[in-house]
């Protein structure tokens, strides 16, 4: 079983506008409404895929109910804690061409003790060795940045597998409690290690040191030049895939979306970041925050290639 793990979670309301313009009035084009949230983009993926998943996190209000009902409505199973409080929505705002977009994201609902542990009682409960777990996004106020650690620490004990898609101090403390595998951006890499990403070889160079801190298998997202995957012994470098980008917004949850199908279907570490690549780039190419389907993830996929860097 996969379970994405969602802790502050978003009603994700985008508005499409002829051009972004400062201290005037915008008047949309289009609208769209969806279920936002990095572990939920990759339930959404995974979806696509054929591939069950359930979700798990925070909600609240009116738009916890938004969130449910529409991910019940995608044909996604979900696992809630209700919490007092509205759970947040967050607004993008992107030009009919694609070129430019504005995103504000709320902060999201403060959590109590009680029930930061009754989710960590409920996936105390879920955990069977084999599954995987996908832990994405920001932390929600008053939640500890060790939380996704704690959680990590839980998972691998219990003979699960998880996959840490975060930033920050939070990102720090999954690697060293023991992620099986963590994916930052190049930009979050560059402040977690302090390397500058300017070439495969730096990527390389900042994976390695996130090895150093305790995560067995490290990919960054290089966005248009594909994505590099590390291990403590190999690295190999994914190119990616010519699109007609639409909208990037969301394409490195899909990355990791498809990474986890890989690899629950049994599939090695370098094939897994070729299906993440294809994934991630073929949501890239989908206007609003919509994933790709099987046969476009497939026909990117055969374009990609993957070389070992020594």
């Amino acid at each position: 079983m996969i379970y994405t793990v969602t802790l502050n979670p978003a009603v994700d309301r985008e508005l499409t506008v002829s051009s972004i313009e400062y201290d005037t009035v915008l008047r949309s084009i289009s609208w769209q409404t969806d279920c936002g949230g990095k572990g939920f983009n990759v339930s959404r993926m995974l979806r696509s895929m054929g591939m069950a998943s359930c979700a798990l996190g925070f909600v609240g209000g009116k738009s916890g109910e938004i969130l449910h009902e529409g991910l019940q409505a995608l044909g996604i199973e979900t696992d809630f804690v209700w919490v007092e409080g509205e759970t947040r929505t967050n607004i993008s705002i992107v030009t009919t061409d694609h070129d430019r977009y504005l995103k504000v994201n709320e902060p999201g609902p403060e959590i109590s003790s009680a029930r930061q542990n009754e989710f960590m009682e409920k996936m105390r409960n879920l955990i069977r060795a084999g599954d995987w777990w996908v832990l994405a996004g920001s932390l929600p106020p008053c939640v500890s940045e060790t939380m996704y650690g704690e959680m990590i620490e839980i998972i691998e004990a219990g003979g699960a597998h998880a996959i840490l898609d975060t930033s920050g101090v939070a990102l720090v403390h999954g690697c060293q409690a023991g992620a099986y595998l963590v994916k930052p951006n190049a930009e979050e890499a560059e402040k977690l290690t302090g390397v500058s990403i300017q070439s495969p070889q730096d990527a390389v160079k900042a994976a390695q040191r996130i090895h150093e801190l305790g995560s067995g298998v490290v990919i960054i997202s290089l966005g248009k030049s594909g994505a590099l995957l590390s291990t403590d012994q190999k690295s190999w470098l994914a190119s990616a895939p010519e699109i007609e980008e639409s909208n990037p917004i969301g394409a490195g949850d899909s990355m990791v979306g498809g990474v986890v199908w890989a690899l629950s279907c049994g599939f090695s570490v370098n094939e897994a970041l070729k299906w993440g690549v294809a994934c991630g780039a073929a949501s890239a190419s989908m206007d609003g925050t919509a994933v790709s389907s099987l046969t476009l993830v497939k026909e990117l996929y055969d374009q990609i290639e993957i070389v070992e860097l020594v």
